[in-house]
């Protein structure tokens, strides 16, 4: 096993798969780094395919200390795997939490991303919401701590946003709740409370975002309805960013319709690569929304 220690001295397993340019992979709060498996499956056949488990989640270390998680911690680990693995900049890849993540290690040190993918990324970031967001994130912790994995998973992988997953490959939502299930209470807990629960809004960032200009993919499932009005906040937000919607599925996008999330993906980091990414003219499009002529 191949771990990275960061700054505050905690041990994250990762794993590197294939050779060529770095792709990182940063996986959603109910999953592991076995959740790319799809990804690194096709992507290794011409990219070096980066995979980690965040602090809390076993073999990676869990620190019993809700002060160790934070959102800003989140994106430090990710950069220290990238470090331990002799990597300079990668293609960014995100998903839910995970989404969150690389959309602040953009905005952050965008020096360290080729792009950026931040997919199902949103729930809960309205700032009428947060109340409510909070008070469910509590609510999760609680449920960890008081009635152990087994009874959260049951609980947590039936939310409404999953439930496409089931219908569209059963094996696979099969397996997802059983991984779910060996994670580690304490470190899913700390994490919610943590990461989760303090979180800037999205909405906050938009002048961050603003000035954005790594090419940026914002990639959803059409079922997905929590993550869709903050998705084209970011789309609009992003001067650098287009924006994909995969019908008839989910949140867990990449797992659930795999073979569409990579078709997307792929052509998204060629053109990233190409060095002819588009900007879009914040000056022009709003010229243009008012009916005023440029």
């Amino acid at each position: 096993m191949t771990f990275a220690r960061t700054d505050d001295g905690v041990d994250l397993y990762y794993e590197v798969t294939g050779t060529g340019t770095p792709i990182i992979f940063i996986h959603e709060f109910a999953a592991t780094c076995q959740s790319w498996e799809a990804q690194v499956r096709h992507f290794s056949r011409w990219y070096s395919c980066i995979t980690f488990n965040a602090r809390g989640y076993p073999p990676s270390q869990v620190p019993t200390d809700t002060a160790s998680y934070s959102q800003q911690r989140a994106v430090h680990d990710a950069i220290a795997v990238l470090d331990h693995a002799g990597v300079a900049r990668a293609h960014i890849v995100g998903l839910s939490m995970g989404g969150f993540a690389a959309l602040h290690l953009g905005l952050d040190h965008p020096q360290r991303a080729r792009s950026l993918c931040v997919a199902g990324a949103g729930y809960g970031a309205e700032p009428e919401k947060q109340e409510v967001f909070q008070r469910e994130t509590r609510n999760t912790a609680a449920l960890l701590l008081e009635q152990g994995i087994e009874a959260f998973a049951m609980k947590y992988s039936r939310g409404p946003t999953r439930l496409s997953f089931e219908r569209n490959d059963p094996r696979g939502y099969a397996e997802f709740q059983k991984t779910l299930a060996m994670q580690s209470a304490l470190g899913l807990a700390n994490t919610q409370l943590g990461v989760q629960l303090h979180r800037p809004s999205l909405y906050s960032l938009r002048d961050k975002m603003r000035n954005l200009k790594l090419p940026t993919l914002i990639v959803n499932g059409d079922e997905d309805t929590p993550c869709l009005g903050p998705a084209l906040m970011m789309k609009a937000t992003i001067p650098s960013a287009v924006m994909s919607v995969i019908p008839n599925c989910g949140h867990t996008l990449n797992s659930e319709v795999p073979d569409e999330f990579n078709r997307i993906l792929g052509a998204f980091m060629a053109q990233a690569d190409s060095g002819r990414w588009p900007l879009r003219s914040y000056a022009l499009a709003t010229d243009k929304a008012t009916g005023m002529a440029s």
